[in-house]
């Protein structure tokens, strides 16, 4: 019977996501130190190499299937499916889930994390099968269910370190952030469920008979909801201190995988729908674009490497979602060929960022973890003693910043195409995206050479830095593997290609699949390998020039001062100080400092921190506004019974004139 269950791809998929539920679940009887946790890496490795095959093998033949539930819920029917859509957003869960596992056997042991780990472990665990719930559910309150079941578990990751109040403040930023986009799903369903009569999800189109203002609340209120938990500007506010705070292989799955469910509530929200109209698809590309443009400038003023990475993936999903308004602009104007481009480029970046987010994130632990900080102005000079670290946050960095011949560039270009191509088609001012996604590229590239160069590079600006050693074996192993992804997924984008096409059949009006990519993707193939060719011969030329002269070592030129130290050295802060200047008006930063006063002065000190523009200058005003004035109507509160029937008297009367 075993055997022949385990013949069905999809029964494998859902044993899988149940063994990955409950890998954390030993960790928390047994007593002997590591090995819940030892048990826990096994399950979601064990997982992982049963879902994947079968996933991918769903996805190139175009299976699907679907499953009803034997529970007796008040909600109606409990269906769970497995189509292209899901499985692709399947893929990044299986991948970054069991490289999060293994990554804690070091960053995270349980020797040294005897309290925390077995919870930690748990959650995680939880935390990937809930994701996994989430793309299956084919009902509204079943999806609600399990997404709150995300939602409380990315919680308790990430309070891992609840006795700082800087992660106390995080988690409740996250889980007040969490709930108002929940609200907005609440809405969102009740929608549904009024024009469908079920909780189950409506067909591909199905909803053809619906209002077009009733259309627009839905795709606000799936905006709102599922962009909230995304990160698309403003509703990231919960994101950078989270994914700051957390413990880092917590943030690899927070930023590589749980960001994308918010696009993943997107996209199924609109195969609802069987006409978008043109203004949707210019919501999502003018939203899109400035999330992009205003996540990379405030990444790049970040001198703590996770807030670095935290905003740089705000400026990703902006990307994506940008990338999706294209396609929505194509469907709406039946230019088959930028909606084709369009969904293209939003999907296989979408699986491009689920491997080098992670990978940054692995790599900023790997620092962290030999430094003791998260400020990358007290690093410096860790590529001597971490070589290996060292080479996986370049592969990254590169990939990150759309260049070749990493995956970043394949998804990136097809972003491009679909706005050079329209320069001479019928919408040239989808060009003037073209601008904005650049400048984005560069300011990308500044931020990560920022966080490459102060990191890696120069001398160690610590007694610590200058001690250090490479990550463990189980750290590195994740980062070489997710490493290899991105370089593999830009070599050969063929196979990404591959299983991002049945998702475009599987979608239909968002993009024709009648029509072929105007790309052939063999060049990126070619691009990639001439590239690889020179470069390793101009190094391998590099090298023999070496051996055949004489080498002297010598200290680095101090620009004539005779005594250089490595606080001379730029930091990472002075290094973006000019973008800083440039941006100051979107990107505030707190300056304190302690003057230098007097002939012989004493210690000063000078304090530079970005501030979050929308939660510190918008929100977090306007709560306690909101909070002074219940303080205010709390007096009405007192205890005297003579006044309480004043109020009743006077709110009878108020309601007398009303009526009348």
């Amino acid at each position: 019977m075993l055997h022949n269950l385990m013949r069905d791809p999809s029964l494998v998929v859902l044993i899988s996501i149940t063994l990955v539920a409950l890998s954390g679940a030993p960790g928390l009887l047994i007593k002997k130190q590591s090995l819940g946790q030892r048990i826990a890496t096994a399950a979601a490795l064990l997982a992982s190499l049963l879902a994947l095959p079968s996933i991918v093998f769903m996805l190139l033949t175009g299976a699907s299937a679907s499953y009803l539930l034997a529970l007796n819920l008040p909600f109606g029917e409990c269906l769970l499916g497995l189509d292209p859509l899901s499985l692709s957003f399947l893929i990044p869960i299986f991948v970054v889930f069991p490289c999060g596992s293994l990554y804690a056997n070091g960053y995270w042991p349980s020797a040294s994390h005897r309290s925390s780990e077995p919870p930690l472990t748990f959650f995680y665990g939880l935390l990937a099968a809930a994701m996994a719930l989430v793309v299956v559910a084919r009902n509204g309150a079943f999806f609600l269910m399990f997404w709150e079941v995300m939602a409380l578990s990315g919680f308790f990751l990430l309070m891992a370190e609840h006795d700082k109040g800087e992660v106390r403040r995080a988690g409740v930023v996250y889980l007040v952030a969490s709930h108002v986009g929940v609200a907005a799903l609440f809405l969102l369903f009740s929608l549904l469920r009024f024009h469908t009569g079920s909780f189950l999800f409506p067909a591909r189109g199905a909803l053809q008979h619906v209002d077009a203002v009733i259309a627009s609340v839905i795709f606000f209120a799936a905006l709102a909801g599922f962009g909230s938990k995304a990160g698309i500007m403003p509703l990231h506010i919960w994101l950078p201190s989270a994914h700051a705070n957390a413990p880092s292989h917590v943030s690899a799955i927070l930023s590589g995988v749980m960001l994308k469910m918010g696009i993943y509530g997107i996209l199924r929200t609109l195969s609802f729908l069987p006409q978008r109209p043109l203004w949707w698809g210019a919501v999502l590309l003018v939203a899109g674009l400035s999330s992009a443009l205003f996540g990379i400038c405030a990444a790049s003023l970040q001198s703590d490497i996770k807030r670095l990475l935290a905003y740089s993936s705000i400026e990703n999903v902006g990307i994506i979602a940008a990338a999706i308004g294209v396609a929505l602009i194509g469907e709406a104007t039946h230019a088959d060929r930028l909606a084709l481009l369009g969904l293209t480029a939003a999907l296989l970046h979408t699986l491009n960022h689920s491997l080098f987010k992670p990978l940054l994130f692995f790599c900023a632990g790997s620092v962290m973890h030999a430094t003791g900080t998260r400020s990358m102005d007290r690093m410096g000079g860790l590529a001597k003693r971490m070589p290996w670290s060292t080479l996986a946050a370049l592969c990254g960095a590169v990939a990150i910043c759309g260049l070749p011949p990493f995956n970043g560039f394949v998804s990136e270009f097809f972003l491009y195409v679909a706005f050079f191509g329209e320069a001479m088609g019928d919408h040239p001012y989808l060009t003037l995206g073209a601008p904005v996604l650049a400048l984005v590229g560069g300011i990308a590239v500044l931020s990560l050479v920022k966080l490459f160069g102060a990191t890696f590079l120069g001398s160690a600006r610590s007694e610590r830095g200058a001690a250090c050693h490479e990550a463990p074996l189980s750290m590195l192993l994740p980062m070489g593997f997710l490493a290899l992804l991105c370089a593999g997924a830009g070599v050969y984008p063929q196979a990404p290609l591959a299983l991002v096409a049945p998702v475009l059949a599987a979608v239909p009006a968002l993009a024709p699949v009648a029509i072929a990519l105007p790309i052939d993707p063999r060049i990126f193939a070619w691009g990639a390998c001439a590239l690889l060719l020179t470069g390793g011969t101009l190094a391998l030329f590099l090298r023999w020039r070496t051996a055949q002269g004489t080498t002297s070592q010598a200290a680095t030129w101090g620009c004539g001062y005779l005594r250089p130290t490595s606080r001379m050295q730029y930091s990472a802060t002075s290094f973006s100080e000019f973008l800083a200047s440039l941006t100051s008006r979107v990107t505030r930063t707190t300056v304190r400092a302690v003057g230098v006063e007097g002939y012989a002065p004493g210690a000063s000190r000078l304090e530079y921190e970005p501030e979050e523009t929308v939660l510190d200058r918008g929100i977090l005003p306007a709560f306690r506004m909101i909070g002074k004035g219940f303080y205010y109507m709390r007096k009405l509160q007192h205890g005297q019974v003579q006044l309480y029937m004043l109020y009743m008297f006077v709110a009878l009367v108020l309601l007398m004139v009303w009526v009348r």
